[in-house]
């Protein structure tokens, strides 16, 4: 039986919808259009005892060969709106593109996150961050489904954020829009703020390739990338892996 408000893809390829644009083939995917939709459509794969992956941007996901599984896919669950200082995105929007809306809103406070390829659920998910900031310093709550459907609200305490780590890896639920607080700003100097990230983006990061972003956490007083560079590794490959010449801490696919 179909989920009403959900397109459906059967015997999909992965590999497109991943940033690694890597991967066989799924049994099945679907974009549900609505918060309600997707809600029921995880209970209904869990009531049948079918194997699911929920995918945002699919940017930090390595699939090797195919799934057997329904991949849902949020990307249809993508508006953003703002109230004063506060701006509410769906899990299936870009964190660049609310991004953009803040700065647009003369909102302050994620011009770090300009250029993360992730979606909004996905980033909450592991608290992404760059350049000295992190999700977890302007999300005010989030709203979740658990498996059986029912919504829950959590305020930014119960996320427990940590490093690239989140209550969300452990509690089972399924991030479905978040409320992030900002501040009040001016757009030039926001857009500028932006566009320097991005400069040292292109300028130092391999965006050319497909790849997961960077790779590896940080270590207690040492950076991954540098000690692989130090090692000499640049350049190793394996099969169509490769880390990447640009920048040892992304593992790009050749």
């Amino acid at each position: 039986m179909q989920i009403e408000n959900c397109t459906y893809e059967y015997d999909c390829p992965i590999a497109p919808k991943t940033t690694f644009k890597i991967g066989g083939k799924a049994k099945m995917a679907v974009y549900p259009h609505t918060k309600e939709a997707l809600a029921e459509l995880v209970y209904s794969l869990k009531s049948k005892g079918e194997r699911f992956t929920v995918l945002g941007n699919g940017s930090n996901v390595l699939f090797c060969g195919d799934y057997d599984g329904t991949l849902v896919l949020t990307k249809k669950l993508s508006d953003v709106s703002v109230c004063e200082n506060e701006i509410t995105a769906l899990c299936g929007a870009s964190i660049t593109s609310v991004s953009a809306f803040a700065r647009d809103a003369e909102l302050s406070g994620m011009e770090f996150a300009y250029g993360i390829p992730g979606s909004m659920g996905g980033g909450v998910y592991m608290n992404a961050g760059a350049y000295g900031g992190q999700l977890s310093d302007i999300v005010k709550s989030s709203r979740a489904i658990d498996t059986d459907g029912n919504f829950r609200t959590l305020s930014a305490d119960e996320h427990e954020f940590a490093y690239r780590d989140s209550a969300f890896m452990r509690n089972g639920l399924i991030i479905v829009s978040t409320v992030l607080n900002l501040k009040k700003g001016d757009k030039e100097q926001i857009s500028a703020q932006m566009e320097d990230y991005m400069c040292r983006r292109k300028d130092k990061q391999p965006l050319e390739l497909p790849s997961a972003g960077s790779v590896f956490k940080r270590g207690n007083g040492f950076i991954t990338a540098q000690i692989i560079d130090e090692c000499g590794l640049k350049g190793l490959s394996v099969g169509g892996a490769e880390v990447s010449l640009k920048h040892a801490g992304f593992i790009v696919n050749k």
